[in-house]
């Protein structure tokens, strides 16, 4: 997946530690700014990569997050070990969230994870096994794509 990638990098994230939460999609934003790509792709990784994190923080025990950057293209995974997502459909509805009380008296569980992953970026895909733990890959384009159709 890695073989013609300009730089690669892997980020570890503890779950239930929202003391830290966001420091992992900074550090990648910084380094993306560093690596000097447009703004806007800046912004909408920075908002997926938050969302991805968050959610690690908030349900899973922990995760890794992978950014890929090719020359036409920033590629993220995000896997962890959690619950897994029951019902994927369910989750990708805005609004709907399995937040408890406590994470919502702390401002998350609008239910907007996952859409705003998929609303930032350019390909998106979410896998989960009940139990093991999810998977999210996306990916935003450096450069404008010619629209198909």
């Amino acid at each position: 997946m890695d073989r013609d990638s300009l730089y690669r990098e892997t980020f570890p994230i503890k779950g239930d530690d929202f003391e830290r939460g966001g420091e992992v999609a900074t550090r990648v934003k910084a380094l993306l700014q560093q690596l000097g790509l447009p703004r806007d792709v800046i912004r909408r990784l920075s908002i997926a990569n938050f969302e991805a994190e968050m959610n690690v923080v908030m349900y899973a025990r922990e995760a890794t997050l992978e950014v890929l950057v090719f020359p036409d293209l920033i590629r993220v995974q995000v896997v962890d070990r959690g619950p897994g997502i029951a019902d994927i459909d369910w989750a990708m509805q805005e609004g709907h969230s399995t937040a408890t009380e406590a994470m919502r008296a702390r401002g998350f569980g609008a239910g907007l994870g996952l859409p705003n992953i998929q609303r930032n970026t350019d390909e998106f895909e979410v896998k989960s096994d009940a139990g093991v733990g999810t998977t999210l890959r996306y990916a935003v384009h450096t450069t404008p794509r010619p629209k198909e159709g």
